[in-house]
Order: C-alpha cells, then structure tokens, then sequence
C-alpha cells in the first residue's frame, strides 16, 4: 500500500511547505510544521540544520499527538492517523543559489534620519536595528533589502552545503528526503554533490532537484536525469519560477507555471511540481491552463502532480505566530533575560485558540491543491 505522500504524489494533489533553505527561526519552524502537518501537508522542507531538522521534527510529533487525541474522543475517523503524517525533506545545494544566502550590513554605517526602506520591505521581520541590524536566524535571504537601501549598504553573504556534516545527519536524523538546488551551468558542482549522496540514495523516500528557469535549462535537466538514472526512488523536478516571492502578489504565481509548462513539455520522467511565486491564485490558473488532474501513469504526462508554498504559506501564519511569541514573551521574558529568543518554551498546541486559527488558515492553502482534482 502507498503511503500517503506518495498517493498524493501520484494523485496530483501533492503539497509541500518550505520552511526555507536557510530559515532557522526554531519556534517558529516546529509551529509551522505542527499547522500544516495537522492541515495535510505532504512534505515538509527544512534547512540541513541539526536544531532546525529537530525542531521540525518535534512539530510533526506533536500534530501526531494531536490527532491521537482528537481520534480518543472520536472527533477523527479510525485509521486516520497517519494520513498528515508528512516526509521530512532537507535542501543541499551544489554551489552559489539565493536560496543559501543571508543579508547583512554594518548598522553602526546607517544615517540617523535614513528611512530604513530594509525594516518595511522584510516578509521575515529579520531586520531589527536595535539588535545589530540583520537578526540571521529570522532571514532566509529573498534579498529584497540589498537593492533597496538608500547607501547600498546591505551585501548577502552565500554558503554552500556541507556535504561530509550533512550525510551524516540525514542518516542520523532519520530524514525521508532531499533536494538539491541547481542551475544552469553546475553540472560539475551536481555531479559532485551527487557523489556524495548516491551511498545514502536508498535510504530516501524520495529525490527532489530544484532549478531556476535559464537558457537551456531543458537539456540541463536532461543531462542531470542520465547521471542519476535508475533511482531507486521517485524524483520530483521542482520548477521554481520565481524565487521566494508567492508573498508578493498574484502576478508572481505566471513565472512558476511558464516554467512547469516548459518541463512537461519534455516529459522527462519524473514528476513535476511548481515552487517559485506559488500563492492562492496558482491552483486556479493551473486549472484554467489544463495542467492539474488525476494521472494513470507515475509519470502523469502533461499534468502538475504538486506545488510547493514558502514566503506565501509562512506569511499567512505569521499573524498566529507572532501573536504566540509575544503572548508569551510578556509573561516569561521578564524571568529569562539571559535566555535566547529562539529557546523560550513557544509551543503552538499550548495555545488551542491559536492553533485553531493556524490550522484553519493552513487548511484553506493545502485543500486548493487537495480537492482540485476531485
């Protein structure tokens, strides 16, 4: 029997949640991962971070128990209980890639009457100049703040993955998935990275293989597909249009299916699923283009099998999540001044109103994608 994920892989009803690449704000992953875990997500998307893995991973515990209790009292049918269990996923990268970048800048340089244009444009809340000027676990580096500082002050600083500590912690942490980001021009730096994930390939549930829309990038694809061929396990090509920008408006949503539309047009084997500007209107744009449905084949030919949701499906929580922190931090800063942010005891199921709202507001995202083919 298929295990939910991959029914809803197959299906074409597959939902993702990036919690980003290099997003390591820990209370906030575990109440992001609890919501959506709760509301049917399929995969969740985590930094190869050993706090951020855990802190993931504690989420999905605790939507696990919270089904297990509401199955008690007979709110949840029998056998339910393991449908939202959803497969944990860690992104490498093979080289230079926005998605492994974060902002920073000398706050000490900033004029006294500078309008600070970074404060306002942050979706991540991640600039904050009375704590130095970029907070590093809040940002997740969009790069919005870089081009629009007024003394072009703001610079982003890249990392690549460190593959020799992440192996290790994939097998250690138990981790269902990777993916890796590339781009046109990598082959070398992917065959690489390869090497060194090819050992623990077996022990996946599943490969996903990120790029960006380029020149080419078709005959990219293609050449990456014969170095990994055969897989002893299914492989998503995630078609992310438009970086980490779904929070920014509708429009954002054409750059991710132009980009899907082109690679199903390859039929490359595979499934295809869309990231990139991914928002509330994707679904019903996929709908209007034909290119979401029930598939026959593992292939599912011409037909979107998943959309994957970050900035988008972050923001809309932000509210409850936010609300969390600060109804907490008034009643337990005052007692932990020495403490890190990031270590006061912030859990989402503690507060039931709160976490109604998070998994209702979840809920509505995930259904799109989940009763569009019914």
């Amino acid at each position: 029997m298929q295990s939910y994920p991959l029914h809803s892989l197959t299906e074409g009803s597959w939902f993702k949640l990036i919690c980003g690449a290099s997003y390591q704000h820990l209370p906030a992953i575990r109440s992001l991962t609890l919501a959506y875990s709760l509301a049917g997500a399929d995969c969740i998307d985590v930094a190869a971070d050993p706090a951020v893995i855990t802190a993931a991973q504690e989420g999905i515990r605790a939507a696990r128990e919270q089904q297990l209790k509401s199955q008690l009292k007979g709110e949840m049918a029998q056998g339910s209980l393991s449908e939202s269990t959803p497969w944990l996923m860690v992104s490498i990268n093979d080289g230079e890639d926005p998605h492994f970048r974060k902002a920073k800048f000398d706050v000490t340089q900033c004029p006294l009457d500078c309008p600070q244009p970074c404060v306002k444009v942050c979706p991540a809340d991640a600039i904050d100049l009375n704590r130095g000027g970029v907070v590093e676990s809040l940002c997740y580096g969009c790069g919005r703040c870089e081009p629009i500082c007024p003394q072009s002050l703001v610079t982003t600083h890249s990392y690549p993955s460190s593959l020799p500590e992440v192996i290790p912690l994939i097998k250690s942490l138990k981790v269902d998935a990777i993916e890796i980001h590339t781009q046109v021009g990598h082959y070398d730096d992917f065959k690489l990275v390869w090497q060194d994930v090819l050992p623990i390939i077996h022990k996946l549930k599943l490969l996903a293989i990120s790029c960006t829309d380029a020149p080419n990038v078709i005959e990219y694809l293609r050449s990456l597909y014969e170095l990994i061929s055969p897989l002893p396990c299914p492989l998503i090509w995630q078609t992310d249009g438009r970086s980490m920008s779904g929070d920014i408006g509708k429009g954002t949503t054409h750059a991710a299916i132009a980009f899907a539309q082109q690679v199903l047009q390859a039929n490359l084997p595979g499934y295809i699923q869309l990231a990139g500007g991914t928002n509330d209107y994707t679904v019903s744009k996929l709908q209007q283009a034909n290119l979401l449905g029930r598939g026959e084949s593992a292939a599912r030919p011409n037909l979107v099998s998943g959309l994957a949701y970050g900035s988008y499906a972050r923001k809309i929580l932000s509210p409850m999540i936010a609300q969390l922190e600060t109804g907490l931090q008034s009643n337990q800063v005052k007692s932990n001044q020495d403490r890190p942010m990031n270590q006061l005891n912030l859990k989402l199921e503690q507060n039931q109103e709160l976490l109604e709202q998070a998994v209702f507001t979840a809920k509505k995202l995930v259904n799109q994608i989940k009763t569009a083919n019914s």
